[in-house]
């Protein structure tokens, strides 16, 4: 064995096989002698990858790639190199971004607001000289004092709505209720009185007669009178509504809820109802504040009644849910200005506070009262003296209404 065969055999596996020949003759790596091979172009290295090729490291080529032997190709981000976990949240409206659009909603807001008071005060209907001065009239007294009157005028009401009503045809101006509801300037809460229509009272010139006769004989003007004579408390704001105008506010509102107290089957206000609560539509409250059933004095209830449903539907439509939202206030807004009569000096400003009032759950009573008085040839409801000028001279003091007084209606 020669000294390369052995040289060989040292070099051969541990199976005791001998290596194969070299083919490269005994040069080093690269294809041919040491000095045959091309010297290192400028800025490259005999030993590295040619100059202009990007560095390698590990096997990768960055920024891009050789294959097979194939074309250069730029390196992309394949899936499986691609980073894992969640992504990075989203931008958010910066606090400037945010107050700005705030402002400007609360501009827009305030725009239609503002349009919207506008044109109610612009419908609103005036009743003049309703308030007219005369001599000997009331001074002036604290606090705010607003009269409040439905009348049984069946204008706007169609044949076939007043045989659904039961309404009946009336002749003449007449007054179905009247309430006399005062504010306090002392901060106390409102009270809302009832003023009985068969009260038996001196009309200024007229003489004894029931007091809703004041309506009938002289409008508006003289019933304001009336009331400011034998109550010794100055009206500030006269309002009225007829019929048709209370079934429309409460349709507009969606409805009332009233805790009725009693099942009511009166056929002659067309009024059928189940005692408990439940929410009243337009027609079936109209008849019950209407009905004279139920209660040993039906006229003491059906003022109870009144007072009950005026409280209820006025603090619904001053409610945020009917005032924001524009399908019910809009709708509100058009049939109130349709249907109630103010006197000429009320806007929608008092008609706004008039709402917070009544949404203030005023304290609710009625005219003290006790006996008959035979007056217009009929029977009519008389006064107890003193206890009825207890209760109107707080309200001229602007004082709390006794409690016995209070208790008693």
């Amino acid at each position: 064995m020669s000294e390369d065969e052995r040289t060989r055999a040292m070099r051969s596996p541990g199976d005791g096989r001998p290596l194969p020949p070299r083919q490269d003759g005994g040069l080093r790596s690269g294809g041919a002698p040491a000095h045959q091979r091309p010297s290192a172009p400028p800025g490259g290295s005999p030993m590295g990858p040619p100059a202009g090729d990007p560095p390698r490291s590990g096997g990768r080529v960055y920024g891009r790639q050789r294959s097979g032997g194939g074309p250069v190709k730029p390196l992309g981000r394949s899936k499986e190199h691609a980073p894992s976990g969640p992504r990075p949240p989203r931008r958010r409206p910066s606090g400037r971004v945010i107050l700005r659009i705030i402002a400007v909603l609360v501009a827009l807001l305030l725009v239609v607001a503002i349009g919207l008071f506008f044109w109610i005060d612009s419908r609103l209907g005036g009743i003049d000289k309703a308030l007219d001065d005369y001599e000997g009239r009331v001074a002036d007294t604290p606090g705010t004092n607003w009269l409040l009157v439905g009348s049984d005028s069946r204008e706007g009401l169609s044949a076939a709505q007043r045989r659904k009503l039961a309404t009946g045809r009336a002749a003449g101006q007449r007054t179905d209720s009247m309430m006399l509801l005062h504010v306090s300037d002392a901060g106390d809460k409102p009270t809302l009185v009832s003023l009985p229509r068969d009260s038996a009272v001196t009309v200024p010139g007229k003489g004894r007669h029931k007091l809703n006769a004041a309506y009938a004989i002289g409008g508006p003007s003289l019933l304001v009178k009336t009331v400011e004579t034998v109550t010794g408390v100055r009206v500030d704001h006269y309002m009225e509504i007829g019929f048709a105008g209370f079934v429309d506010i409460v349709d507009a509102v969606g409805g009332v809820e009233i805790d009725v107290r009693a099942a009511v089957n009166d056929p002659k206000a067309g009024l059928k109802l189940k005692k408990g609560k439940q929410v009243l539509t337009g027609d079936q409250a109209l008849g019950y504040v209407r009905t004279r059933k139920g209660g040993a004095l039906p006229d003491f209830e059906r003022t109870k009644r009144q007072r009950q449903f005026l409280s209820a539907v006025v603090k619904k439509a001053a409610s945020p849910g009917v005032l924001i939202n524009p399908f019910t206030s809009i709708p509100l807004a058009m049939s109130a200005t349709e249907a109630v009569l103010v006197d000429e000096g009320t806007g929608a400003f008092d008609m706004l506070s008039l709402g917070l009032a009544m949404g203030d759950s005023p304290v609710t009573t009625v005219v003290p009262f006790g006996g008959n008085e035979s007056v217009d040839g009929g029977t009519a409801v008389k006064w107890d003296r003193e206890k009825a000028l207890d209760l109107f001279n707080a309200l001229a003091e602007d004082k709390p209404v006794p409690k016995e007084i209070i208790d008693a209606g």
